[in-house]
């Protein structure tokens, strides 16, 4: 064989993703020679030049394939492709794929499972996933490809896990440096100018569910998001990081002390807020894939303890009371959000009210019931029965998350996803309040499969940290809450129907645009395709930060959208990217 195969640790991954789909259209004067070179053109690299660059890489490079393709050809695979249909959705499946991503909206069902067996090959194609993948081990490895690229002219992605809204990690004709296997996770005792106390370096491909069990064996905990496939060192942190500990310690990019990443001259750097402190700032807020390849970075780790939770859950038996509920829970966010420490995570459908976790470190179980006494006040007062309501203290913080969320959820990738950062002054100030509880309630109006999130997260500076230490976009450190706006869909949904479902989530993100100015969207959980992107994800960062990608990446070997520059470079109907 010419380049090594691929055999997933699980038995399935996403499908290919179909022809690419256009969010604007491209002028029509673009020059052939301004785009990158995709399969089929004359300038495509031959057989003879990827086998010169799988030797170059030590033979880790691997063709992509659509994983489904276990279902299709003389070679189908009975076994593997039943556990492949029934499973379809889940995110699991798809983590360890060197070219598949999670999202349904970037996978167009042009390979899925649903087929009979043995179905001719040629029905499943790689669609805009990359072309071929390097299992990067090393700073080598990524330079390897970064000049291989460079030279050939074709697209370069970065991968690791597939957690990845914003499509940023596939591309027509791309080659993908995988980092998910960069695994090394090593404690230590960290010293410098802003930081000193316990830290842990981990590799780009470390998970949240690999990390945290290490931290807690340690007497430690690490701020990490509410999901534990997504990496601990990749757009998670690159673009913020939210999650439960975050009112306690943090955003994520808050919690980064250094990293060694290869940028695109393929140099490898050791960078921090003192050493390529513009590039540091760049990749601790500033967005995923578009500044370098992180191999590593050293976060800080704090003391575990004890740590209270609560849950509490009411049905909608009545709509006006419903909402004057949920109206409640608002107003006494500010009250909740001025607690050291204190995080919520609330969901609403058009059926339930649950508080899913509520997360207090170092609190007792009677202070939790005493700062959440107000709503109960408040939901008693509306007559509203309530069907589940425990407080509780756990001994760490993985025995918290464990409770709450579960050690083996199995979570979904059905779904598409935006939001808005909603400022706490908004809510203080009291006037429109109302205003925002109706147009939640007409969301639920026009599309019933929906389920809306308030994550309620102080997210101040902490200590030891600047304004210029990341990039972390302005608006979250002045906000009350972060909305979730979520639809949900089958797994064989048609590509129409979730093109219709993402302009939903715009047209709701626009409405609350309008009604909440000075607040903002995140990035890692947005849409790629709306206008204000620039407003939205950097604001006030953004002229800072295109002057960083134009000192470190001139020429634009990295490409996201919504990226910093991305406005540079269109993609035209057939996928290909070309300069403008």
């Amino acid at each position: 064989m010419l380049f090594s195969s691929f055999l997933p640790f699980v038995t399935v991954c996403v499908s290919a993703v179909g022809a690419y789909r256009p969010a604007a259209r491209a002028p029509h004067h673009i020059p052939k020679n301004n785009c990158k070179v995709i399969p089929g053109d004359r300038k495509w690299p031959g057989v003879p030049e990827w086998n010169a660059l799988n030797k170059t890489v030590g033979g880790r490079l691997i063709r992509g394939t659509p994983v489904a393709q276990v279902c299709y050809g003389p070679n189908a695979d009975a076994t593997k492709c039943s556990d492949l249909q029934s499973s379809w959705g889940v995110v699991d499946h798809f983590l360890n794929n060197p070219v598949a991503v999670i999202p349904p909206y970037w996978d167009n069902n042009t390979c899925h499972p649903f087929v009979p067996l043995g179905t001719d090959v040629s029905s499943c194609g790689i669609g805009n996933l990359a072309v071929y993948a390097i299992n990067v081990s090393d700073a080598a490895t990524v330079a390897a490809g970064m000049k291989f690229a460079r030279q050939k002219n074709i697209r370069l992605v970065i991968k690791n896990t597939g957690h990845d809204f914003l499509g940023g990690s596939q591309g027509l004709g791309s080659l993908a440096l995988w980092t998910h296997n960069l695994k090394d996770i090593k404690f230590l005792n960290y010293t410098s100018a802003t930081y000193n106390g316990p830290a842990v370096k981990i590799g780009a491909g470390v998970q949240f569910k690999e990390l945290s069990r290490l931290a807690e064996a340690r007497g430690l905990r690490v701020v990490g998001g509410s999901c534990p496939t997504v990496g601990a060192n990749g757009g998670w942190r690159q673009g913020g990081g939210h999650g439960p500990l975050v009112s306690a310690h943090g955003l994520g990019a808050d919690q980064t002390l250094e990293m060694e990443v290869v940028t695109a001259d393929g140099k490898l750097r050791k960078i921090s807020p003192t050493k390529d402190a513009d590039l540091f700032y760049a990749l601790n807020g500033g967005g995923a894939g578009n500044w370098a390849v992180v191999l590593s970075s050293t976060i800080k780790a704090h003391q575990d303890g004890p740590i209270a939770g609560s849950i509490l859950f009411f049905d909608n038996t009545h709509d006006d009371t419903y909402w004057a509920a949920v109206e409640a829970w608002t107003r006494h966010l500010p009250a909740l959000n001025s607690i050291p420490g204190f995080a919520s995570e609330i969901f609403i459908t058009q059926d339930v009210f649950a508080l899913d976790m509520a997360t207090w470190p170092g609190a007792t179980e009677a202070q939790m019931i005493e700062a959440l006494t107000p709503f109960y006040n408040s939901i008693k007062e509306l007559n509203i029965t309530i069907t589940k309501n425990e407080t509780a203290v756990q001994r760490s913080y993985v025995e918290h998350y464990n409770t709450y969320v579960g050690s083996d959820q199995i979570f979904t990738r059905n779904l598409t996803i935006g939001g808005r950062l909603i400022p706490r002054s908004f809510v203080e100030e009291g006037s429109l309040v109302s205003n925002l509880t109706s147009s939640i309630r007409s969301m639920f109006e026009s599309s019933p499969n929906t389920t809306i999130y308030y994550l309620g997260y102080n997210a101040s500076l902490p200590a030891g940290v600047t304004s210029q230490t990341n990039a972390i976009f302005p608006a979250w450190r002045e906000s009350l809450f972060l909305i979730n706006l979520v639809t949900w869909s089958d797994p064989m949904t048609p590509w129409n129907t979730l093109k219709d479902s993402l302009a939903t989530i715009n047209n709701w993100q626009q409405t609350l645009r309008e009604l909440t100015p000075g607040g903002g969207g995140y990035i890692n959980e947005g849409t790629f395709d709306e206008d204000t992107w620039k407003e939205d994800y950097f604001g006030g960062t953004y002229e800072k930060l295109a002057r960083i990608k134009k000192k470190y990446d001139p020429e634009h070997l990295l490409y996201v959208k919504p990226g910093v520059r991305a406005d540079e470079w269109v993609q035209l109907g057939d996928g290909r990217l070309c300069k403008v």
